[in-house]
């Protein structure tokens, strides 16, 4: 029996109501806008029959079926989203986790394992990225949480002690891995490949770590007409000429799936007629494989400071942010492959260059995610979308994973 679609369409369009403004929607961890649609996706878990709790680190869990004592089959996403989001990212893995497990319950399988439906807390990052989740796979640590400020100044213990939780006992969701027997989240692509392709579903193999710096180039601020070109320590300059290696580093250094993004320039003073004496950029690097990555870091280190010394700059590295690259469950990868071809999808094994809570339960649990086509590629945007005829598939295809696991 496929899912309801329709009864799926409804939520997502409900839910998306809930944030939104002109510019899209915004549903920062811990505000008043999450706390709402927490609030109507516990009713509907409810309703759904399942048995709802939400843990010390704000993750909503419910359960449904399976027999006492086994280890549960897990699914699900995030609600939250960065601010002026579209309506998919992470909300369309927790709704097609629910319909996935209304429709199992409606057609009165006796599962040997339950099927539990997850909404992890902040995945977007308000507090520093997928907090919820770490706190489940024992990642997260009493430093990190009384450390974790958002842009604007607001700890996040404050806001969660406002939402009703204690801020001491986030490190109380640590779960123990026998209580999990696999985890697999549905998840729009959030890039053109499978849209491209003309494929509705990507089995994702890995996903990517990353590491981000803060860079600071010092030279000399200066009058712009009456020093040299051949005299000038400018900073700019410093990053114009490693920005040009980055190709070359890549082509030499990294594969396929490597990413490299300079996001965040500032230069000062930031006059028109003064030769810039400082540059503070960003550097984030992304890629499943966790031995490239660990190279493109001493690489990219090197040719920092070598591009320093030979025109005349100081450097210094920040180190912002760190996520190590995770491969999936190969036996995962392939049981989703296999049910795939059973129901005659095409699919893509494919890495994932986003990340994703799916990374902490990797460390807890077989784990692996189902990408569906985001047309055009967007995300993070209110032009976000994914026809409903590729939500079906993805969503069919998850139900029929978790059902296969859960028997």
């Amino acid at each position: 029996m496929s899912v309801n679609i329709q009864r799926l369409k409804e939520d997502i369009d409900t839910l998306s109501t809930i944030g939104r403004t002109i510019y899209g929607l915004s549903r920062p961890a811990f505000s008043d806008e999450d706390k709402q649609a927490s609030d109507w996706l516990i009713q509907k878990m409810k309703e759904a029959g399942l048995e709802v709790h939400v843990d010390e680190a704000g993750n909503i869990r419910g359960r449904w079926g399976g027999e006492a004592g086994k280890p549960a089959v897990a699914t699900g996403s995030h609600i939250d989203t960065v601010n002026n989001a579209g309506h998919l990212d992470g909300a369309l893995g927790v709704l097609a986790g629910l319909e996935s497990i209304r429709s199992i319950r409606e057609e009165g399988v006796e599962l040997t394992h339950p099927v539990e439906l997850i909404s992890f807390s902040d995945e977007e990052g308000r507090f520093g990225s997928m907090v919820g989740s770490r706190a489940m796979a024992g990642l997260l640590t009493k430093e990190d949480v009384e450390g974790a400020v958002d842009v604007n100044g607001e700890k996040l213990t404050d806001c969660m002690a406002k939402n009703g939780f204690d801020p001491d006992g986030v490190l109380k969701a640590k779960e123990n891995s026998k209580n999990f027997k696999a985890f697999v989240e549905l998840h729009i692509e959030q890039g053109p490949v499978l849209e491209q392709k003309q494929i509705p579903v990507g089995v994702v193999d890995g996903i990517t770590g990353l590491f981000k710096w803060q860079v600071t180039l010092n030279g000399q601020a200066n009058h712009a007409g009456t020093t040299p070109m051949s005299m000038r320590r400018d900073s700019f300059q410093g990053l114009v000429k490693f920005a040009s290696r980055i190709d070359s580093i890549l082509k030499e250094h990294g594969k396929e799936s490597s990413r490299t993004t300079i996001g965040s320039v500032q230069l000062y003073p930031g006059s028109p007629n003064v030769v810039p004496g400082q540059c503070v950029f960003t550097l984030e690097v992304r890629d499943t494989d966790q031995e490239v990555l660990d190279r493109l870091e001493k690489v990219y280190y090197k040719s920092l400071h070598e591009m320093a010394e030979k025109i005349g700059l100081t450097v210094s590295i920040n180190p912002l942010s760190a996520i190590q690259a995770t491969p999936c469950s190969p036996e995962i990868v392939q049981q989703i492959s296999d049910i795939a071809e059973k129901q005659k999808l095409d699919y893509l094994v494919m890495p994932s260059g986003a990340a994703h809570d799916s990374q902490n339960m990797a460390k807890i649990t077989p784990t692996s995610m189902i990408f569906v086509p985001s047309i055009g590629g967007v995300s993070h945007s209110p032009d976000e979308a994914t026809s409903l005829q590729d939500i079906e598939k993805g969503t069919n295809l998850l139900k029929s994973v978790l059902l296969e696991l859960a028997l």
